[in-house]
């Protein structure tokens, strides 16, 4: 008995002795291995499973093979190989034109036929896996944008050189437009990107004709970005409309290609207009757009005759005394084409409404205090639409059956974390990556009409063999005194709750973005983990402003951008200061784009709170910020003195007194240069010391290996002045 336990003894000591050693060889993190564009940075990727439907069932996509995945009612299936890269590239007589193929990027654009649409750098094709033959194949070049593939007629539409091209299934191409340019931009999206625009053509139903914008931008002025990639430094200008001065003005026109024509819509003057979310009528003879006067106090739902151009008539209107902000065009019952679905934030939150062609509002299908974050698309057989929401918590996405005709709502997923789905294209499977605060990555495919499930893959956390700091998340109350906030915390690697330790607030905090969910270690940025091994507390909080949590939550900083998100962040600089472990005299801040914006608000305005900032391609006026975003939330100057005055942070460079770092692509197109060219002046003007960096031939955001430069410029400027 002595000796079993003298035994054990020896056994669990060694058990302890080894837990002690492989904690003491845990792995650090470098930026190469944290950082998007770092040399080791996919090599602590797990594998994932790549996916497309093929009618109901899964088709798993590898780099050289096409395998299936699941049979037609979700069971998964053995792997069997449908063909091959090699099988492809051997029926490609010209061996250029087959450089760059990845099956990783194929679809089934035709659930009853065994086509896979494939791309290389210089064709797209359609392989029959069956006959074992390339069946259509066009051309490509590198320098096409917007390029789309409409299924049923297998016509091609992109843009070049400012024109638009479309190319039919016969392989005939037509120059839909010859006058393009800098000034004169046809096929891309107009109005800065807003309003949901991602393109600038769109096919209808049939693929038959074509809806497309030309945007007149010949009277807004040249803005001179730089390009010094030459011998000699050039001119590279861009066309960037700012708040309160001309702006473009955008037509529509619906081009024939049998006919080779193009009838305009007749919408009127487009001097300070919008038109937004173009959608087609399932029979072709009507098109609608979403229009707004520049103010986007008021948005109007027309609708135009196809065959004339002709102007039928106003279907709805909707007005707010801040703004309405139109995102999406109108959804066509697949089982009804006499009525459509039409997303509004008019009751507080976005939510589907149920309209008929004559304009009436039938029904509100779902309604609560909740975000509709997507309309995925439809089961048919059930009759539902598939969305996703943010009903069972504000962190999480999740995806429910709505009934059409009762609006009961059936959850397709667990109710946690945060889903990504991918609907087939009848609607009743649903292929669903999700993840939650432990748990990496999970992989399902689900029934949307019983929810049942086939759990696809498990993937354990990459950094196993790393240090990996506590992360968690709480909630605490805004400055208005009642409205619930909620916060990321990133406690140091080796945490000692005796010691005292430097403190970054990471801050965005502006519209349409939030940072914190219910993904992932909270969805923290792997720069956060990369601070808590320095020794950092890092502190994230999405204040009042932000987005998903409604239409008032977001306008609370209508026309004062910066003043509420502020005293919402103070708020949590509160509660940092009650942790017995935060150092109240090492408290820095750091953002980007907005965040840069919040970063130097805050160490200007709270010069006692803040040592340390670094700001990243930040505004620093709002009134050398684009008419579309910055109008929606500001008005102009000229109808809002007050407030931009009140938000400029050049009348702020006098109050600077801790470090502050001003980080910007050179070439941002976005946060152009002058904001902080201006506030550098400002600040030598006052006798205050900011610091600049910036990134020569880059944008807005960094790409590539300056992502890793980037972060360890950021690291360095707390090292030496915040630790």
């Amino acid at each position: 008995m002595k000796q079993m336990n003298l035994r054990s003894s020896l056994l669990i000591g060694l058990l302890l002795l080894t837990g002690t050693l492989m904690g003491q060889t845990k792995k650090s993190f470098t930026l190469d291995d944290l950082m998007w564009g770092g040399s080791n940075y996919w090599n602590l990727q797990p594998k994932n499973l790549y996916t497309a439907f093929w009618g109901s069932k899964l088709m798993q996509l590898e780099v050289e093979a096409v395998k299936t995945c699941t049979d037609e009612k979700g069971k998964r299936v053995k792997a069997q190989t449908l063909f091959t890269a090699a099988d492809v590239k051997a029926l490609i007589t010209d061996e250029t034109k087959g450089r760059g193929l990845n099956l990783m990027q194929a679809s089934f654009p035709y659930p009853n036929k065994t086509l896979a649409l494939l791309h290389t750098n210089r064709s797209n094709l359609l392989y029959d896996w069956k006959k074992k033959a390339i069946v259509w194949q066009a051309e490509r070049d590198s320098v096409r944008v917007n390029e789309e593939f409409n299924i049923p007629s297998r016509s091609e539409v992109y843009a070049k050189d400012f024109d638009l091209y479309l190319r039919t299934a016969d392989s005939k191409a037509h120059r839909i437009t010859t006058d393009g340019s800098k000034d004169i931009v046809y096929g891309q999206a107009v109005h800065r990107d807003e309003f949901g625009i991602k393109k600038g053509a769109y096919f209808s139903p049939s693929g038959q004709l074509l809806a497309y914008y030309r945007m007149d931008q010949s009277m807004v002025e040249d803005y001179p970005l730089v390009d010094i990639f030459t011998r000699e430094a050039k001119l590279d200008a861009i066309k960037y409309p700012m708040a309160g001065m001309t702006s473009h003005k955008v037509t529509v026109g619906v081009y024939n290609p049998k006919t080779e024509q193009t009838v305009w819509l007749q919408a009127g003057d487009p001097t300070d207009r919008y038109f937004t979310n173009i959608s087609w009528a399932p029979d072709e003879k009507t098109i609608y757009m979403i229009e707004m006067p520049r103010s986007q106090k008021k948005t109007e739902l027309v609708a135009y005759d196809v065959a004339t151009g002709q102007r039928k008539g106003v279907l709805y209107t909707e007005t707010h005394e801040k703004y309405v902000h139109p995102m999406h065009p109108l959804t066509f019952l697949p089982w009804d084409s006499s009525k459509f679905i039409y997303q509004s934030e008019k009751d507080g939150y976005n939510h589907l409404y149920l309209f008929d062609t004559k304009g009436n509002q039938l029904k509100q299908i779902t309604k609560g205090e909740f975000v509709v974050l997507d309309l995925v698309g439809f089961n048919t057989k059930t009759k539902s639409v598939i969305i996703q929401s943010n009903e069972a918590h504000p962190l999480h996405h999740n995806y429910y059956a709505v009934n059409i005709d009762n609006g009961k709502r059936t959850l397709l997923d667990n109710g946690k974390g945060t889903h990504r789905a991918m609907l087939s294209p009848d609607g009743t499977m649903l292929f669903d990556r999700w993840s939650e605060p432990d748990v990496f990555r999970k992989i399902a495919v689900r029934n949307t009409a019983t929810a049942n499930a086939t759990l696809l893959q498990t993937d354990a956390s990459p950094w196993q063999a790393y240090n990996v700091p506590e992360i968690s998340s709480g909630s605490l109350t805004a400055a208005d005194g009642h409205t619930k906030l909620f916060y990321r915390l990133v406690k140091p690697i080796n945490f000692d709750p005796n010691k005292k330790y430097p403190t970054v607030v990471y801050v965005y905090g502006g519209p349409g973005v939030r940072n914190v969910d219910a993904s992932w270690n909270y969805a923290a940025r792997s720069w956060e983990i990369y601070m808590a091994q320095k020794g950092y507390v890092i502190f994230v909080l999405d204040n009042r402003g932000s987005s998903e949590r409604g239409f008032a939550f977001e306008t609370a900083t209508y026309h004062r951008l910066g003043q509420e998100e502020m005293k919402d962040q103070m708020r949590g600089v509160d509660y940092l200061k009650s942790l017995p472990y935060v150092d109240a005299n090492r408290i820095g801040v750091h953002g980007w784009s907005y965040g840069g914006f919040m970063t130097t608000s805050l160490i200007t305005n709270y010069p006692d709170v803040f040592k340390v900032g670094v700001a990243g391609g930040p505004v620093i006026d709002w009134k050398y910020y684009e008419v579309m975003y910055g109008e929606r939330y500001m008005g102009t100057p000229q109808e809002n003195p007050e407030g931009y005055a009140q938000s400029s942070l050049l009348n702020k460079a006098k109050d600077l007194k801790g470090r502050l770092q001003i980080i910007i692509g050179y070439n941002d197109p976005v946060c152009v240069p002058q904001h902080s060219l201006a506030f550098l002046r400002a600040c030598e003007d006052a006798g205050t010391q900011p610091d600049f960096f910036t990134y020569p031939g880059q944008g807005h955001n960094m790409m590539g290996k300056d992502m890793v430069h980037l972060h360890e410029r950021i690291t360095r400027y707390f090292e030496d002045y915040l630790k």
